[in-house]
């Protein structure tokens, strides 16, 4: 019975270690998310943490400030979409498709 558990228990350290190296390999990643056509974009690494906001000179019009709010909302939206499916999509791969928080 014992030996069971070692096993599980080693299983378990292999799986930590592996989600930590997913974790660290996330961090780097550069994902970008975009609207207008490109005009906007956002970048986000695997984690969805924002790294650089893009913003074409064309859409710098006071009258059309309502524009590039939702340009902006728009591409930080898919930033964060494209990143969270990335990062369940690397944790799966851990994980065997085990959904586990991250």
């Amino acid at each position: 019975m014992f030996g069971n558990i070692g096993e599980m228990m080693k299983k378990a350290q292999k799986m930590q270690a592996k989600m930590a190296e997913v974790q660290e390999k996330l961090a780097t990643l550069e994902i970008e998310g975009l609207s207008g056509g490109g005009l906007v974009k956002i970048v986000a690494d695997g984690k969805s943490t924002i790294k650089e906001v893009k913003i074409d000179p064309s859409l710098l019009d006071p009258q059309e400030v309502d524009v590039l709010e939702d340009l902006l909302l728009a591409a930080l939206h898919d930033a964060q979409t494209k990143a969270e499916a990335k990062a369940a999509d690397e944790m799966g791969k851990v994980t065997g498709g085990m959904k586990l928080p991250f």
